[in-house]
């Protein structure tokens, strides 16, 4: 038999204790190249092996990953293996913000019927919003940022924007569709230049702060590249 390392080495079945995580769940990562190539594992014996302690960190990580991000271990692998102290300090940013996040949300909610007495939209029109995905009401009402999507859409309605003239909720998703891609850069750009340089609640804190500013950029841009647009449309037709 061979012996033991004494360099604090941990056998399968106390890297699974440690873990939370099953022996057979952890094979399965080693299979897949989750825990890196397997240099830093010391092999005893063909049926006997020894691993960093490290790997109770890792193992906990992925399952973490795979259970409340829902991602595919093909992407886990891709992130762990390039830079795993900067996945971790992105997760753990992405985690303070969402938690920030609910709070205000979840505090700012107003019920369905209060929304409907304070702002002059048809409640079919309420219903196919939420329906596309624009609005998320719950049981106990729509969110602040909801509020604020019900507000501006009333406006474009008093406004005239309405179904007499061709306006409907569907040309919400026009906006949306071009959002997701710019939304999805934002944080990828964020994420990655915060994450890991300051404190997570100092990084949490930056990026609350430039949510308005970001409003009224986004806003102030568009009335430029709209009066940019019908300006070529007119000098088109000279």
């Amino acid at each position: 038999m061979s012996a033991a390392p004494d360099n604090g080495l941990l056998k399968m079945g106390e890297l699974a204790e440690r873990s939370g995580v099953s022996a057979g769940t952890i094979k399965h990562y080693l299979r897949e190249g989750l825990l890196g190539d397997g240099q830093e594992i010391v092999r005893t014996s063909r049926n006997m092996a020894y691993y960093p302690e490290e790997f109770v960190e890792r193992v906990r990580l992925i399952k973490r990953l795979q259970e409340d991000r829902f991602m595919p271990l093909r992407v886990i692998r891709s992130m762990l293996n390039s830079d795993p102290e900067h996945a971790l300090a992105i997760i753990e940013l992405e985690d303070r913000i969402l938690e920030r996040a609910t709070v205000v949300v979840d505090a700012g909610r107003v019920s369905a019927q209060e929304v409907r007495e304070r702002y002059d939209i048809p409640a079919n029109v309420l219903r196919r919003l939420a329906e596309l995905g624009i609005l998320t009401p719950t049981r106990r009402g729509y969110d602040a940022e909801d509020i604020k999507i019900i507000a501006a859409i009333s406006r474009f309605r008093a406004g005239g924007y309405d179904e007499a003239l061709g306006f409907t909720v569907y040309d919400t998703l026009r906006y949306r569709e071009a959002l997701e891609p710019l939304v999805a850069e934002e944080v990828r750009a964020l994420l990655d230049r915060l994450a890991g340089e300051v404190d997570v609640e100092r990084a949490a804190e930056i990026i609350g702060a430039g949510a308005e500013p970001l409003r009224e950029l986004i806003g102030a841009m568009h009335s430029k590249l709209l009066l940019a647009e019908l300006r070529r449309q007119r000098d088109r037709r000279r």
